[in-house]
């Protein structure tokens, strides 16, 4: 009698098919790359029409329902928590899940979450109340990125992550923008009802979902397909051993990230990276006006500059990755965090006579280093880490991001400001890029070692393969 075939879970990753044959591989191969980019690019983009619109209509909601400023920050934070949270511990699960499933499903979900808040009156009748709410939608919202992390790590190859990998980032930036977009027309069909900044956004959300599903595949090899490593002759920098065949999956992430030294110390790093973004970023407008006398317009353009300036960051720093560096992030990350300091410091120094518009590039010039860093934190996690938990590497760092290095750069800026002024501040932040160069530059030693073997694996197996004929004859 047959051993009973276990049962598999709807969300389980999809089994292997058979192998299609040559032909048919390189006809189909190049397609589905570009569906499931494409698939990841809007799912994720998706997300950001739906993750925080608290803030975005926050004077409506003050005069609809009397919130205070307190409570507006208690219900937005409320969505950044959970999202540190999830972004780790849902790519525990998404790791073992059929991204085709997992990525449409949490978009859908906090689309029908928002969609709970703008027509369930009593949700936004009590600050606990909609925070709880604001925190399930964050905790969806941590299904995005690590299904997007396996598509990249299954489908797109070492020597081609880097530029990949920048390119599909700035669908947050297209998220963002088209969130404005489609709230700015919603409150205008609707004489500014705050409701509408929910509820438009997130049917365009459940569309987007289900044009993601059909787009996403799982792996190449549930589509009959061989792994990127062999279509691309591109190995791994980290490939598991025999001794990891038994172990458990909690084992698993153990080993290979909570007590794997360099994913730590990304993740160490990226509480640094992300105090810094956001220690520029959330205290613009008042620091300009602090120092330079700006007006809140002038601010506004800052924020603006700084977050457009990051596409080209992101995309430049992908590109730099790939074709300067040849995969060595680390390499391109101390070149974006030194210069991000350099930055810094002549943001930090700009003489109160200047004319304004310096201060205004130098914010451009701050925006546009440091969301290089920000995308190849994540993308060495997933690069220096075994693919089976490529998603719950980075979700980890991004866990640190999130809930130290955004409370970082909110409170303990706004504390050292209090208490001890600009300069002080400003030289903290400084001493965050300096240690990132510092953890980088250790991390590219382990780095460039996996690199080494590496390149020695893969000319070992050119030299077998060039030897198969004679020993055949």
């Amino acid at each position: 009698m047959s051993a009973p075939t276990k049962r598999r879970g709807f969300l389980s990753a999809p089994p292997p098919k058979p192998r299609l044959d040559d032909a048919e591989v390189q006809r189909v191969y190049p397609r589905r790359r570009l569906n499931v980019f494409l698939g990841i690019f809007l799912g994720y983009a998706g997300f950001y029409l739906i993750r925080n619109n608290v803030s975005l209509v926050a004077p409506l909601l003050m005069d609809d329902k009397g919130l205070s400023t307190l409570g507006i920050g208690l219900i937005a934070n409320a969505v950044l928590f959970a999202y540190g949270l999830s972004k780790f511990f849902m790519a525990t699960v998404s790791d073992r899940s059929n991204a085709r499933y997992f990525l449409p499903i949490g978009l859908a979900l906090s689309a029908l979450t928002n969609l709970f808040v703008a027509f369930v009156p009593w949700v936004s009748g009590s600050i606990a109340v909609f925070a709880t709410v604001m925190f399930i939608n964050g905790w969806f919202q941590g299904m995005g990125w690590p299904a997007s992390g396996r598509v990249l790590v299954h489908w797109f190859s070492t020597n081609e992550r880097g530029w990949k990998t920048s390119i599909w980032n700035t669908a947050h930036n297209v998220g963002a923008a088209g969130l404005g977009v489609a709230a700015a027309a919603a409150l205008a069909w609707t004489a500014d009802d705050w409701r509408a900044a929910f509820w438009f956004p997130a049917v365009i959300a459940l569309i987007v979902a289900v044009v993601a599903f059909f787009l996403i595949r799982d792996t190449p090899v549930s589509e009959g397909l061989p792994p990127i490593e062999e279509h691309r002759d591109d190995p791994a920098k980290v490939e598991i051993d025999d001794a990891d065949e038994h172990l458990s999956m909690w084992q698993f992430v153990r080993k290979h990230v909570l007590t794997n030294r360099v994913i730590v110390l990304l993740a160490v790093a990226n509480v640094f990276v992300y105090a810094l973004r956001y220690g520029v970023l959330n205290w613009i407008t008042v620091y300009l006006a602090d120092t330079r006398g700006a007006e809140i317009s002038d601010g506004i353009t800052g924020f603006v500059v700084f977050e457009l300036a990051g596409i080209v960051g992101t995309l430049l720093c992908g590109w730099v990755s790939d074709k300067i560096f040849r995969g060595y992030r680390s390499g391109t990350g101390m070149l974006f965090m030194a210069l991000t300091a350099i930055a810094l410091v002549a943001y930090w120094q700009v003489p109160a006579a200047a004319p304004l518009w310096i201060s205004i590039a130098l914010v451009a010039v701050i925006g546009g280093l440091i969301y290089g860093p920000v995308m190849l934190i994540g993308l060495q996690a997933i690069d220096l880490s075994p693919r089976q938990v490529a998603g719950t590497a980075a979700g980890f760092t991004g866990l640190f991001g999130y809930l130290l290095g955004a409370t970082l750069a909110s409170s303990g800026v706004g504390l050292m400001v209090h208490a001890f002024g600009w300069d002080v501040s400003f030289a903290v932040l400084t001493a965050c890029a300096l240690l990132v160069v510092g953890i980088m530059w250790v991390i590219g030693k382990d780095e460039k070692a996996l690199m080494r073997a590496r390149e020695e694996k893969r000319l070992a197996a050119e030299a077998e393969e060039a030897q198969a004929p004679t020993a055949d004859s």
